[in-house]
């Protein structure tokens, strides 16, 4: 029985839904209808007013000529000029006007051409001196008479051509105006009608809607309450908690989701447990390469220093060559070790944050790994922020010791650039030296990626990625714009507030 009510009211409503369609659709096409009617008549009423503008801007601007040519007096030529200048703005609204109407276009395009001439007339006329002849200043009136009755004909036809459509338009209008309101009247007592039927069926529905509110107010505080405990177990999740569980045993969707989370939970305390191991680890790992690693290293560079001093005079200019590029191998090698060291480090330190001066700390940076043949500009106004001072000290001291290691010359220009944006400011560090072949745009971020030689002491390949590690971690992006030839520019973000790394 409640099925077939149900089917019941959903086809009284699909009926209701219907006839107030239709109702409303034909309503609406006959107040759109009228109202194209209106502005249809409103719009000739427009044109045969425009037109008149016309005629009398023409005759104002013909009265100020023969008034010139009757007194001389040169007020007459400012009541000339304002009508020449305004009847053709009017002319210009006219000619709008009568865009859809290729008839009425094609007669103001004629007519346009005819008050040209008008105008190049009173022109010629207004240009005669006291000297002239009457019989020139006659000839030149004439003219005017005869120019002026062909436009007042031609005006007097587009008139009545809008006269035409005006009679038209009107009589559409006056049905409409007519039928409009018993379209409106009939859609509201069919919208009436129906909607008192609506009452009357939804009407037998409220009851057994109440009893079944009531089932679903208990149900629904039910579920809020083991969901408000999935929200609380998700909080602690957050904050670092893993080892908490749910106690919810229902067999249904809820329940479910319950142990899934249960599992969830377990698993991450079981995966951050063994990351905790690794990274201890890896501290471990950092105490060796700094210390058991880099003590050996000094000693047997000590031993060749050793060496050197002690029977440097009997060494042949072969070991010589051979013992250089030992201590070379040697200061290549140790470098290597503090990368690694610095890119294990990155975001395992805790960040101090303060308020950093940008355009101090690269002035700064600058002091001790850009030489004085070299020149820093600043042309933007760098900022200030709250961040981690050594974290932006060593992205930018990474990037200006790059531009002076990597330049062709030894001297050179950097540039130190900045643009604002929403959420971050965008950097800017660009050199004049050899430019980096596309190519390579990407792999230079790499670990042990260099573009020099191997063998050279300072080019570990280590120093973009710590570069882009750092800036990984404040979640901002680095790029960049370079060809051979063209020197090297590398654009990176970084955040106006301090973003701190996931614990």
């Amino acid at each position: 029985m409640a099925l077939q009510t149900k089917t019941k009211l959903y086809i009284g409503f699909a009926i209701a839904a219907g006839v107030l369609l239709l109702t409303a659709v034909a309503a609406f096409i006959s107040i759109q209808q009228l109202s194209r009617r209106t502005n249809r008549v409103e719009h000739s009423y427009r044109v045969m007013q425009q037109l008149k503008n016309v005629e009398l801007r023409l005759k104002d601007a013909r009265s100020g000529v023969r008034g010139f040519l009757l007194t001389r007096d040169t007020t007459y030529l400012r009541s000339y000029e304002a009508a020449r200048e305004g009847g053709q703005t009017e002319f210009e609204l006219a000619k709008q006007l009568v865009l859809d109407n290729p008839e009425q276009n094609l007669r103001l395009d004629t007519l346009n051409t005819m008050i040209s001439a008008e105008m190049r007339l009173f022109g010629e006329l207004v240009g005669t001196t006291v000297g002239s002849t009457n019989a020139v200043i006659q000839t030149g009136l004439d003219t005017d008479r005869q120019s002026m009755r062909a436009i007042e004909r031609l005006l007097a036809r587009a008139r009545k051509t809008e006269l035409a459509l005006l009679s038209e338009r009107s009589a559409d209008q006056e049905m409409y105006e007519s039928l409009t309101p018993a379209v409106i009247l009939l859609s509201a007592a069919v919208a009436v009608v129906v909607t008192l039927w609506l009452f009357w069926r939804v009407g037998i529905e409220i009851g057994a809607n109440e009893r079944l509110r009531t089932e679903l107010a208990a149900t629904n505080e039910s579920v809020a309450q083991r969901i408000g405990i999935i929200e609380r177990l998700a909080e602690q999740v957050v904050q670092g908690d893993y080892k908490v569980k749910i106690r919810d045993r229902e067999q249904d969707s809820l329940g479910n989701l319950a142990t899934s989370l249960n599992r969830m939970t377990q698993t991450l305390d079981e995966a951050f447990g063994a990351l905790e191991k690794r990274n201890r680890e890896l501290d471990q790992f950092a105490y060796v390469a700094s210390h058991d690693l880099k003590a050996p290293l000094r000693g047997v560079s000590t031993v060749v220093k050793w060496i050197e001093d002690e029977l440097g005079h009997e060494l042949s200019p072969k070991m010589q060559e051979y013992f250089g590029m030992m201590k070379g191998r040697l200061v290549r090698l140790e470098d290597l070790i503090n990368g690694l060291l610095a890119y294990a480090r990155v975001g395992r330190t805790q960040q101090k944050l303060e308020d950093v001066n940008v355009e101090r700390l690269v002035h700064d940076v600058a002091d001790l790994v850009v030489p004085p043949t070299f020149e820093l500009r600043l042309p933007d106004a760098l900022p200030t922020l709250v961040t981690d001072r050594l974290s932006l000290q060593q992205v930018f001291t990474n990037l200006l010791s790059n531009a002076v290691k990597y330049h062709h010359t030894g001297l050179g220009i950097i540039t130190v650039g900045c643009r604002e944006r929403e959420t971050e400011y965008e950097f800017r560090v660009q050199d004049d030296g050899p430019g980096i072949a596309p190519e390579y745009h990407e792999k230079i971020f790499l670990m042990f990626q260099t573009l020099r030689d191997r063998h050279t002491a300072e080019s570990t390949g280590i120093g973009l990625s710590i570069v882009k590690k750092i800036i990984d971690e404040q979640h901002g992006s680095i790029r960049v714009e370079s060809a051979p030839g063209q020197g090297a520019a590398f654009i990176f973000t970084w955040p106006k507030g301090a973003a701190l790394p996931a614990a």
